[in-house]
């Protein structure tokens, strides 16, 4: 029997699920977004809902026709909706807003893929009407609350290969995992990017991410990527923009306050999921048999931060640093004026020590070592 992990949105999501507003959920294809509202509408909405699809054409077509009339014909005693994958249907934020002004005591709740969703089919007509939550793969802070200590040590190094989406935990060989994150990305992975921008080959897109799932943890040289793919600068740029916005990767920009030579017109990029980031290598062996196990593992945990601080909602500009004189420090985050320093190693035995530059220019910041033995008290 399939085991449901409660999603660790679900209490700021209710607070948000205010009356005559709309509540964005926005996130990856399958990291679980329809299954999070089912879970929801089965155990916690108390009012009548209707449920729609916005990729059937039936749903298209009704919506479409935009009149009050229309929608109170639809809506009836409805005081709960829920468009999955909204925006599919066409001008979905003006009809959005005509039921949002319309209809008292209205709930909204609209799904959607990628961030052109927000910018492009319900921004504006939607402006100080909506809120919006973001989806990601499962967490470990949400794996924590079904299973214990054993059990999480135990699956570490399954989740450094296979990622994190929440079909994995239902498939039983390595195998199977490996067919359905190749899946992913051949039938799921980029088809918003291709839909929105008419993008007609998918092949140098990537071509660019595979590049970019050799460089974990080192600064990304756009000229560079430009010239190994065949295209400009400005071509590379608005790809990775494209791939961001659909939540494959993310962007590490580097840290500089106070000294020259530290490094700040370049980036890092990582990815939301190993599990994808294997897929388009086409790596899936075991660690034992990697030579990129220092990768996959500060890609994990760099990508595991990121959705506790979305998760807990915390407000936190997250860097890197690196001087031209090459000392670095893997992850730097900027919380209320205070800054604090962290390495990712994967090896628990391997001595670190601040860098000394670092150390001189921002004497008040604290330094970490995560690692192995306690990375679960930073993530969890």
């Amino acid at each position: 029997m399939e085991t449901y992990i409660s999603r660790a949105i679900r209490e700021v999501f209710l607070q948000k699920l205010l009356p005559n507003k709309v509540l964005v959920l926005l996130g990856a294809r399958r990291v679980g977004k329809t299954m999070f509202l089912k879970n929801m509408a089965d155990n916690h909405f108390n009012e009548p809902f209707l449920f729609l699809n916005g990729e059937d054409m039936d749903t298209q077509a009704i919506l479409i026709q935009r009149t009050v009339e229309n929608y109170r014909r639809l809506l009836g005693d409805i005081k709960l909706l829920i468009i999955d994958e909204a925006q599919k249907v066409p001008d979905i934020g003006l009809a959005l807003k005509l039921m949002a002004d319309s209809f008292e005591g209205l709930k909204i709740i609209a799904t959607g893929s990628s961030v052109f969703d927000i910018a492009n089919k319900l921004g504006e007509p939607l402006t100080g009407r909506k809120y919006t939550i973001n989806m990601f793969p499962l967490a470990q802070m949400e794996f924590s609350a079904v299973e214990n200590l054993v059990e999480t040590r135990s699956r570490l190094d399954e989740r450094l290969i296979f990622g994190c989406y929440p079909e994995l935990s239902q498939i039983l060989t390595s195998k199977e995992k490996a067919d359905y994150l190749k899946e992913m990305v051949n039938a799921y992975l980029l088809k918003d990017i291709l839909e929105f921008e008419g993008i007609r080959s998918s092949d140098k897109m990537l071509a660019l991410l595979r590049l970019i799932a050799f460089q974990i943890g080192k600064e990304v040289s756009i000229d560079e990527l430009g010239r190994q793919l065949g295209m400009s600068r400005n071509t590379a740029e608005k790809y990775l923009d494209l791939l961001s916005k659909v939540f494959v990767i993310y962007k590490l920009p580097g840290f500089s306050k106070n000294l020259r030579s530290e490094i700040s017109k370049m980036s890092r990029w990582y990815f939301y999921d190993n599990g994808i980031r294997n897929s388009l290598i086409n790596n899936f062996n075991p660690l034992s048999l990697r030579n990129d196990a220092g990768d996959l593992w500060e890609n994990y945990i760099l990508s595991e931060r990121i959705k506790y601080q979305h998760y807990t909602g915390r407000i936190v500009n997250n860097y890197f640093w690196r001087t031209y004189e090459h000392q670095e420090i893997d992850w730097i985050e900027e919380e209320g004026g205070q800054l604090s320093a962290f390495e990712i190693k994967w090896n628990p035995n391997k001595n670190v020590r601040m860098s000394a530059a670092w150390a001189k220019a921002y004497p008040g910041s604290t330094f970490s070592i995560i690692n192995p033995g306690n990375y679960l008290d930073w993530i969890s």
